[in-house]
């Protein structure tokens, strides 16, 4: 059998008169405005400093125009964020004074290194000059900037899960936005991490359930197993970094570290037994997925059988398997679909 890479015609699809489009994968395209909207807001609403002179803090999001999406090409992404941003922020002297003013950034955009956005702070008409339009020119700005880092990490990592992972129901995941706290509440914080942490060591029990899932391979089960325990085969159906230790004991991380897990017994061409987990699942949960491999004469039967998967996400991971394990397994590599 010829390795990876090496034009084995049975891994080579082409290009056929049914226009099916299997190793060609298509172009697909994400809106990003609503939620980069709702992120920056998160993100630079919290933005406070202090000094001798005394504190300033951003209170408003009052202007926020632009766009922001992300194209999918055989597994590469594309960023496109383009962003004119208008900020009110108040500032509060030792005595009491309230002095208030603007934060414009007209240049947020996929096109500029985030240390060239350009940061303009002024003072409102009319409001008398003041030492803490200069603690938030530099300090404030500094924060601000932060933010916006932030936002473009979170956009490039949080908001594609959907795109490629196998996590919810095609749908991107969004984690909780976190909020950053203000100097008065830091020290309850502390404290509440510490607890949470050390909650976290202990663990918890969650509801649990099964699942059962049953598909149908254009190959035979010695070329389907293959499939699983590949590295790169694994990573063209994924369209993601993966690695993995196809040995019993042997760990694998799948889609950049978002699916991790052990394998607990492989018997080739018949059955793959896994510890398997998200990284958004508790912390040290491990699902075990069993599957089943049975030559159909022409055909391989693949019968999924998971238990321990937490409660709540049940269909989730049910249609992750299908659509980005097994569908993705058959458009990469033509499985679904007889060649004539």
């Amino acid at each position: 059998m010829a390795k990876w890479g090496e034009g084995d015609p049975r891994w080579i699809v082409e290009q056929r008169a049914d226009a099916t489009n299997v190793n060609n994968w298509h172009w697909t395209e994400r809106d990003a405005s609503n939620w980069s909207t709702e992120r920056l807001k998160t993100l630079l609403l919290p933005v406070r400093v202090e000094s001798e002179e005394g504190a300033c803090e951003v209170t408003e999001v009052s202007k926020l125009d632009g766009e922001a999406s992300i194209n999918n090409r055989k597994g590469k992404l594309i960023f496109f964020y383009e962003w004119a941003i208008k900020l009110a922020w108040t500032g509060t002297s030792k005595t009491g004074v309230k002095y208030k003013g603007y934060v414009e950034i007209p240049n947020l955009s996929d096109e500029n290194d985030i240390d060239e956005v350009e940061i303009h702070v002024s003072l409102a008409k009319d409001e008398p000059d003041t030492n803490l339009k200069t603690l938030m020119k530099q300090e404030g700005a500094k924060k601000i900037r932060d933010a916006m880092k932030t936002y473009i990490s979170t956009l490039k990592t949080e908001f594609t899960q959907g795109m490629i992972l196998p996590t919810v129901n095609g749908e991107h995941m969004e984690t909780t936005p976190q909020v950053a706290p203000k100097a008065e509440d830091r020290k309850t914080a502390a404290s509440s991490s510490t607890a949470t942490s050390q909650s976290k060591s202990i663990g918890v029990k969650i509801p649990t359930c099964k699942i059962s899932l049953k598909d149908t391979f254009l190959t035979s089960p010695e070329e389907l197993y293959r499939v699983f325990v590949t590295q790169e085969m694994v990573q063209a159906f994924t369209h993601a970094q993966a690695t993995l230790e196809a040995d019993k004991g042997g760990k694998f991380q799948l889609l950049d570290g978002s699916v991790t897990g052990e394998f607990v017994d492989l018997v080739p061409e018949k059955q793959l037994v896994m510890k398997w987990r998200f990284k958004s699942w508790p912390a040290g949960h491990f699902a075990t997925i069993t599957l089943n491999f049975t030559d159909k004469g022409g055909e391989t039967e693949v019968c999924l059988e998971g238990k321990g998967i937490p409660a709540s996400e049940e269909e989730r991971t049910k249609q992750g398997w299908q659509r980005y394990y097994f569908e993705g397994i058959k458009q990469t590599f033509g499985y679904g679909a007889r060649l004539f």
